[in-house]
This record gives structure tokens, sequence and C-alpha cells, in this order.
């Protein structure tokens, strides 16, 4: 097993400077962009207003069971996540760009950012699959700049969005059996 674990941490080491590395216009300009967007989840939050209010009820339903999600996701990954493993953020040396500066301090594993995106754009797809389009590539590109950022290592965004999805289907689940109670 602690083979198995150093070869998963030198794969993790090296795509963690490979990502970091990344230096194209585009690059540079979208992830710092996405991850400003979803910082303290403002991007989320600012989805789910535009959905609740020109969706209809669809758009209220996805909206709420978007935050429902991420609130969990939060949850599940800043508050017991970050106290189960406690990791080291990736070394500065290790980040080219002016963003390492930038890093939070506390554990990298899992990537809470990771976990609420996944989570708000999980399940807004399963709720209303063209919101969840249109909200799957920001996700993405958070999920990938905290990796870029010098935040996170690729098994902290795995992680997160494991934990993003386990949420998304606690509160689809959740969601189901309160529907089925009520009629």
């Amino acid at each position: 097993m602690s083979r198995i674990l150093a070869v998963l941490r030198r794969h993790d080491h090296r795509l963690t400077r490979r990502i970091a590395a990344w230096d194209h216009p585009w690059i540079r300009t979208v992830l710092p962009a996405a991850q400003n967007a979803a910082e303290h989840t403002a991007l989320w939050w600012a989805a789910a207003a535009v959905m609740a209010t020109a969706g209809g009820q669809r758009g209220r339903n996805a909206a709420g069971a978007g935050l429902a999600a991420m609130g969990l996701a939060e949850a599940l990954s800043n508050t017991v996540g970050k106290q189960l493993v406690e990791r080291r953020r990736p070394p500065k040396e290790w980040i080219p760009n002016a963003e390492v500066e930038e890093r939070p301090t506390s554990s990298s594993f899992p990537s809470g950012h990771t976990a609420a995106a996944i989570a708000f754009a999980a399940t807004v797809t399963v709720v209303w699959p063209r919101a969840g389009a249109v909200c799957a590539p920001p996700a993405l590109a958070v999920a990938v700049g905290r990796v870029h950022s010098g935040a996170h290592y690729p098994t902290d965004i795995a992680a997160g969005t494991v934990i993003g999805l386990a949420a998304t289907a606690l509160v689809l689940t959740a969601k189901q059996q309160a529907t089925e109670r009520w009629r």
C-alpha cells in the first residue's frame, strides 16, 4: 500500500508542476477570472439568482437544489475533510506564476472550492440540464485553476470532486424523498 501511495504522490507532484507551468494567454486570463468569481461562492450565488429570477419554477428548483448541494459540499470539505487530513499546499517554488502568493493557509486536502463548484454544477445539471451546461465550464475552470495557482494538488481536486458529487447525490435523494412524501 505504501508503494502505491508513493507512486500516486510522485504523479500528483509531477502533474501539479505541469499544470502550474501552463502559460497560454487564455489560461492566464480564464483560470484566475473563474477563481476570483467563485471566491466565497459568489459565482454560484449569482448563477442561482439568475436561474431563480429568469427560469421560472424549474430555475427556482435548480437554484435551490444547487445551493443546498453547494452548502453541504462546503461543510463536508471545509469542516470535516480539512480537519481529518492535514496537508501542506504545493511548494511555492513549483508555481511559476504570480498567483502563488495568494494561496490559503489551511490544509490543501480536499479542495473546498472544487467541492462547492462541482456540487452546484452537477446538481443544477440534473435538475435543469441547459443551465447545468452553462455552469459546468466555470466549475471545471475553478477546479483546474486551483492547481494552476498552486493552491492544490490534483488529488485535492479529485477529493473535492467526489465530495461535490456525493453532496449532489444526497441533496437530490433528499429532494426526491421529500417530494414523494408530500404527494
